[in-house]
């Protein structure tokens, strides 16, 4: 019988590449820099992403108060 090999090299290189750059950027002090630049990111994220929900209520809201008048 035939036996397989499990798993792959890649997903070890990867994580190897990960760390290594991360160690980077906190022993060379920019992980700083990175931290705020992802932070400020994320901040306008969330503010585009609660636009966009408020915008889906109004549109779920005026749709239920048509559908109420037609009922």
């Amino acid at each position: 019988m035939e036996e397989k090999k499990s798993g792959s090299v890649l997903p070890f290189l990867l994580g190897a590449a990960v760390g290594a750059a991360v160690g980077y950027l906190i022993a060379s002090g920019k992980a700083e820099t990175l931290l705020s630049q992802l932070k400020d990111g994320l901040d306008k994220g969330k503010e585009e992403l609660d636009k966009q929900m408020s915008k889906g209520r109004e549109i779920l809201d005026a749709l239920n108060d048509s559908d109420e008048r037609s009922a």
